[in-house]
């Protein structure tokens, strides 16, 4: 486990208590409750909870809703590279090992207080040291490093709805502690609820003093106790701009001309990805009623453009069914997924595309019964061209893109598994 010494954090693998959620904690929202005999009949898509299981009409009606949005904040969060590891979940204060068999669907509407708000809960194996850092400090970290990130990928893309108020996140991370000599680990909770129009302000503020204004209208919660972390950051106002004062160019040497940088495409913004689905529509339409019968897309999560890696990638949400004797491992489950379903909806799918689309690639993401797990098979047109004339091998399709497996991405070796 790496140490940093200078700022007290480092990646946590250590025990935790399994309690449910929040180690005796009380959460300061009300989540809807979810039946356990639901748990087991529905499919698990990647980070977002499926609709059926959100017993309050109004909260269920705005997860079907904005499904396709929810997966697509999903799909972005998961892409971005966290300092530690970091994992959508319903149970908080769990090592990571626990982590990795738990339910990992934690996207979802809810209710605080009188607002609707989108709620993400979510692990983050750092450890922070009790001696060099404060319980403000330890949450500021979080927030900077995990909490704004996601707000700046979800709230963008649910913003429009008036029926969304607000934005509420909890994060759990782990707190190094000496304790009759002897060093433990425990968890800590953090909670932050923005309004909706502070939190538009928090995600375009371009500095912490712009930031922090927008902050001061939203709730923190450390351990279910209220607290604050943006003092220091508001102790004084943003300085005025310095002007410098122009001092003659100096003459040089006009240099011999070199080729132009190539310039990166830049990343799509969520008006570009409604303005690229829009233009799709009558053809992924099309295509869904006429492969549903091989695909079995789900039909509360339509084909959907998402960003992925600052690209444009095609989002599909379906479901596989696999034969297994008995129970197989989930990498067993999600070679067999791929050689007996997904690889055969490959050259349909791009029948459909003919013409270079004007996406990166597609991510077929799917349920895997009775396994019940999300695995996800995120591919360049490329190298899915490549597979569709016969001159690649799956596994060489599989090597060249991602494999996640309930969110985590994996090696996955096609024969290996199956042996």
């Amino acid at each position: 486990m790496r140490r940093i010494d200078g700022t007290g954090l480092r990646g946590s693998l250590g025990p935790a208590p399994e309690d449910g959620g929040l180690g005796g904690r009380r959460r300061p929202w009300a989540c809807p409750t979810l039946l356990a005999g639901i748990l087991v009949a529905l499919p698990l898509f990647s980070q977002v909870v499926s609709p059926p299981e959100i017993r309050d009409p109004e909260l269920r009606e705005l997860q079907q809703k904005h499904f396709a949005e929810l997966k697509a904040a999903a799909v972005a969060i998961a892409s971005h590279q966290f300092p530690y590891r970091f994992y959508f979940s319903r149970t908080l204060d769990l090592n990571e090992e626990q982590q990795k068999g738990k339910d990992q669907r934690s996207i979802q509407f809810a209710k605080y207080g009188h607002q609707t708000v989108v709620q993400i809960t979510g692990n983050y194996f750092a450890a922070y040291s009790d001696e060099l850092m404060k319980r403000e400090e330890r949450a500021h970290r979080t927030f900077e490093d995990v909490m704004l990130p996601i707000l700046r990928a979800e709230v963008p893309l649910l913003s429009d709805d008036p029926g969304v108020q607000g934005f509420a996140l909890e994060i759990s991370h782990h707190v190094r502690k000496k304790v009759l000599g002897v060093s433990a680990e425990h968890a800590e909770n953090v909670v932050l609820v923005m309004p909706k129009a502070a939190a538009l302000r928090l995600v375009a503020a371009p500095d912490e003093a712009t930031q922090a204004v927008a902050l001061e209208e939203g709730s923190l919660f450390i351990n279910g106790e209220a607290s604050t972390i943006w003092g220091r950051m508001t102790a004084d106002p943003p300085a005025a701009p310095v002007v410098a004062t122009p001092r003659p160019a100096p003459v040089v040497a006009t240099p011999a001309p070199t080729p132009a940088p190539a310039i990166a495409a830049p990343e799509p913004t969520p008006d570009d990805l409604k303005g690229l689905q829009a233009s799709y529509q009558g053809t992924l339409d099309k295509m869904v009623r006429e492969l549903d019968q091989t695909a079995h897309f789900v039909s509360y999560a339509p084909p959907v453009l998402v960003n992925f890696h600052k690209s444009v990638y095609l989002q599909l949400s379906i479901t596989t069914t696999i034969q297994s004797a008995e129970p197989a491992s989930r990498y067993r489950a999600a070679a067999v997924a791929f050689d007996d379903h997904i690889a055969h909806l490959i050259r349909p799918m791009l029948a459909y595309f003919k013409d270079a689309p004007r996406f990166a690639g597609i991510d077929f993401s799917t349920t895997v019964k009775p396994a019940g797990q999300a695995v996800e098979y995120i591919f360049d047109i490329a190298n899915l061209r490549c597979y569709e004339q016969f001159d690649c091998t799956g596994q060489q399709l599989i090597n060249s893109g991602f494999v996640l497996i309930n969110g985590e991405r994996v090696n996955l070796d096609l024969q290996g598994a199956e042996r």
